[in-house]
């Protein structure tokens, strides 16, 4: 992929200014990994519907993944985002609202409109990995992501620091901050120069339909694993602060120390990545990522101290490191340029959809089978998600060979 010699110059401003606004306006989920279950527990009318605001937001997301797209598209990447990132004002709002009145369902609804705007700095990846050349596709994604670290360590604070001081009703605070994250986050992108979207033009290839691009084991294999990668991730991080608070007898600030840590190892890990992919190729590093996922299930299941949790957690948010920047770089690969709204169009709802699911699952059956069955659940999926990566890459190295 070519880029003009103006877009060279931006590049690593670019690079900065969106790694910047992961920072900030990541924290808005980081946040809501932290204490959104614990809020919820207190307003639900029953502790068994704990992770169901943070299943909206989810669905959220998933539901607005594809018009997130098209309307990125439509408007062109600095206005989409910024866009996105003004949903998040009102979502903040809302959610601090519902806190105080105590209201579970306006809470959920706003929850879901974090989501919404979520949706629209998934895409962040997809935007700077579509403005650098092939070579520089992973090391740019893993950098923007790198922004996650600042998210793991604001976010979980802020949302601690925060939670007594409005109005004396706990955690009303902790989501009016999204608010306020959300509008600098509008005032960073607005300072961003991403390279323009691609729109389809008179002559143009017609490309592959979204019926064809699933049947690529090319594009279906990254399409799985990330799935996989997000899905379990998700399903043991939501019931993680509930088992430890509820079921452990550990404390709040003792969960959201755990939560910050895996927040930290999900992003951190980004400043090698890009160069551990370029070393060892894709299916490789998605590969290690899966057994880190193992390896976090594994720990859970010999131990509830503190201590298992966080090394659980950090394996986990490494492990989905890995699995999830690795997966996001072979399906950056795989797809041609003509195809590339079509291809974001499939993978994100897929994505999402599957992590909806996971956290709907992961609060109902903590309350019903417990913490050990979430676990257990977690190895037959990464263990599948192995074999496919094998013969995945059973099938490239034919294809050099031949």
């Amino acid at each position: 992929m070519s880029v003009d010699a103006d877009l060279r110059a931006h590049v690593g401003r670019n690079i900065g200014l969106l790694s910047l606004t992961q920072a900030i306006v990541g924290s808005n989920q980081a946040i809501i990994m932290a204490v959104g279950a614990l809020t919820a527990a207190t307003l639900a009318p029953d502790k068994s519907m704990a992770t169901l605001p943070t299943t909206f937001m989810i669905v959220g997301l998933a539901l607005m993944a594809a018009p997130a797209t098209k309307t990125i598209y439509a408007l062109g990447r600095r206005k989409g985002f910024m866009l996105g990132a003004s949903i998040g004002i009102l979502a903040g709002l809302v959610a601090a609202l519902a806190v105080y009145l105590s209201s579970f369902w306006l809470f959920a609804i706003a929850l879901s409109i974090v989501g919404a705007s979520a949706a629209f700095g998934q895409q962040i990846r997809f935007a700077i990995a579509d403005s650098v050349p092939e070579e520089m596709q992973a090391k740019a994604i893993s950098l923007v992501l790198l922004g996650g670290v600042a998210a793991g360590f604001l976010g979980p604070r802020l949302s601690y620091i925060t939670k007594d001081w409005i109005g004396g009703v706990e955690f009303t605070g902790s989501f009016l901050i999204i608010a306020v994250l959300s509008a600098i986050g509008v005032l960073i992108l607005s300072q961003t120069k991403l390279a323009p979207v691609r729109q389809k033009q008179e002559g143009d290839a017609a490309g592959r339909t979204t019926g064809q691009l699933i049947r690529v084991p090319e594009i279906f294999i990254p399409l799985a694993t990330g799935m996989a990668s997000y899905a379990l991730m998700t399903f043991v991080m939501v019931a993680a602060p509930l088992a430890m608070v509820h079921v452990c007898g550990h404390s709040p600030e003792a969960a959201t120390t755990t939560i910050q840590w895996h927040i930290i190892a999900m992003f951190l890990p980004s400043l090698v990545t890009g160069h551990i992919i370029s070393r060892l190729g894709t299916h490789a590093v998605v590969g290690i990522g899966m057994l880190l996922i193992l390896g976090s299930a594994l720990i859970n299941l010999n131990g509830t101290s503190t201590l298992h949790f966080d090394l659980a957690l950090i394996f986990l948010g490494v492990g989905w490191n890995f699995g999830f920047i690795g997966s996001t770089t072979m399906m950056a690969k795989a797809y041609r340029p003509e195809e590339a709204s079509t291809a974001q169009a499939l993978n994100e709802p897929m994505v999402f959809g599957t992590m909806a699911v996971a956290s709907i699952s992961s609060g109902y059956l903590l309350d019903n089978l417990g913490w050990e069955a979430i676990n257990v659940m977690v190895l037959p999926i990464a263990t599948a998600a192995l074999a496919l990566l094998a013969w995945g890459d059973y099938r490239a190295r034919q294809a050099r060979r031949a």
